[in-house]
């Protein structure tokens, strides 16, 4: 199935198999899915490790103050921030017809106390002033329909990224692409954070690598990071200490100028 595309974007395509629904823009590249008899779960390995930003907040603030997604896709993440989670979840997603599709066949609700989507340009939307430090959690997964590269990836947008998080903010971005680089990629995101305050998890096996970049975060001992993950996976059902295992610092010998 397909809907109607504007002149300027590519119209958003559905497709089924095994109890899974996958969204497309008019292409054969997955740009999300939902196992339709559990619609809220996370479906998608990487999209799974785009929450990895919870090792990083303390337990009694896990599910506190806003969350945004650049970049709608099957709405994955968008529907566990608000019906999981239940935070005050913000969606910026430029396509028309990816938040019809949404609406549609993907189980987002309509915009309520909790949730808005808004039809914008995320790079527009990351640099207005009311934006700044509006944010606990950031999620960037921006990628156009042949799924090439990131559509914005540079230092300039990563450093408006880091304006909207609030003090302690966490940021995940996935890197992934056929014609992009994780070293130019994690170059820019680290000399906008600082290396010290940026990590990588390890490929999937389709070569999704998540990025964690924080904003001023401490990281606790061992000890209550392994007690976080046993709260993430005990209460919400993510493998957090398989996370935990795969996380690292950035390698500066694999960072890109």
């Amino acid at each position: 199935m397909s809907l109607k595309k504007t002149p300027e974007m590519v119209g958003a395509t559905m497709s089924e198999y095994d109890g899974v629904r996958y969204l497309h823009l008019d292409s054969i590249w997955i740009q999300g899915a939902m196992r339709l008899s559990k619609p809220n779960q996370l479906e998608l390995e990487y999209i799974q490790r785009m929450m990895a930003w919870m090792l990083w907040r303390p337990t009694e603030e896990l599910t506190e103050g806003h969350a945004v997604q650049l970049g709608l896709g099957a709405a994955a993440i968008t529907r566990f921030s608000h019906k999981v989670l239940k935070m005050k979840t913000t969606v910026v997603e430029i396509n028309p017809t990816v938040i019809q599709a949404c609406r549609l066949w993907f189980r987002l609700g309509d915009d309520d106390r909790l949730l808005t989507v808004r039809n914008e340009d995320a790079d527009r939307w990351v640099r207005e002033p009311a934006q700044r430090h509006s944010a606990q959690v950031l999620n960037v997964d921006l990628y156009d329909h042949d799924a090439a590269a990131p559509v914005l990836d540079d230092e300039v947008f990563y450093a408006a990224c880091r304006d909207v998080l609030d003090e302690g903010g966490l940021m995940t971005v996935n890197l992934f692409g056929r014609a992009s680089s994780f070293g130019r990629s994690a170059a820019r995101i680290a000399r906008v954070f600082g290396l010290d305050q940026v990590w990588s998890l390890r490929p999937t096996k389709e070569g999704n690598t998540v990025i964690v970049a924080a904003r001023g975060v401490i990281v606790p001992d061992r000890e209550t990071l392994t007690d976080r993950a046993a709260h993430i996976e005990q209460k919400f059902g993510l493998p957090a200490r398989k996370w935990l295992r795969m996380v690292q610092p950035l390698d500066p010998a694999l960072l890109i100028d």
